[in-house]
């Protein structure tokens, strides 16, 4: 438990979102059982233990969108995704997420959002997976519906992500790529459930809801957890 360190925060994080924890001089801590509209989170494939992962390299093949990756270090700023509404259902901060609510996945580092489509991924030749966008907006292929066992979407759970438009499931086989991303694992989307589509949310920044004076929730103090 401790003080976050605002000069040691990468800079996507001091852009977005923990200039508030810094304010508010907010420490770390694990109250927050679930995931909330608004939150800064990396996830995690259980099965290849490796964190969901972009950066401003394309594809060389396909759709050349923005590449998406697994990665084994913990500590990469470029695995911070937030989670957003639609645009048809608005996602307000501080909010559970719901399971079966469908959301926006946004790369914090890019402000491109966790897209799918029927272009064949480039290592297993399954449905590639990319990051589309600009500053946070794409199209309706960015829309995934959060899988889950319960009523909301809770940290320690194991949860799926259906594209919506395609129906399939965020997945990791395992393939690994070569030169200029050596050693990073290919996240593509498959049709079947399986261990290879389960993921859990790790560390980041989650919105905190609390009360307001008036009785009524205020959503604007965020949970901040690294």
């Amino acid at each position: 438990m401790g003080k976050l360190n605002c000069e040691s925060m990468p800079r996507f994080v001091q852009a977005i979102l923990l200039l508030f924890s810094c304010v508010f001089g907010l420490s770390l801590g694990t109250e927050l059982s679930f995931v909330t509209c608004g939150s800064v989170i990396k996830l995690l494939n259980l099965k290849h233990n490796v964190r969901l992962h972009s950066h401003d390299v394309r594809y060389g093949s396909g759709s050349g969108q923005q590449s998406v990756t697994g990665v084994s270090a913990v500590e990469d700023s470029n695995s911070y995704w937030s989670v957003r509404g639609t645009s048809d259902a608005l996602c307000h901060r501080g909010t559970p997420v719901k399971c079966g609510q469908t959301i926006r996945l946004t790369h914090v580092n890019t402000g491109r959002n966790l897209h799918s489509h029927y272009f064949a991924s480039p290592l297993s030749s399954n449905q590639e997976v990319s990051a589309f966008g600009e500053n946070g907006e794409g199209d309706h292929l960015d829309e995934w519906t959060v899988q889950c066992g319960g009523s909301v979407w809770k940290r320690e759970e194991a949860i799926r992500f259906r594209h919506r438009a395609t129906d399939a499931l965020l997945s990791v086989t395992g393939e690994q790529y070569g030169r200029p991303i050596h050693g990073q694992t290919e996240v593509h989307a498959m049709s079947s459930p399986s261990q290879h589509s389960l993921w859990k949310a790790m560390e980041g920044i989650f919105m905190k809801p609390s009360e307001s004076p008036g009785g009524s929730r205020d959503y604007s103090h965020p949970h901040t957890e690294f």
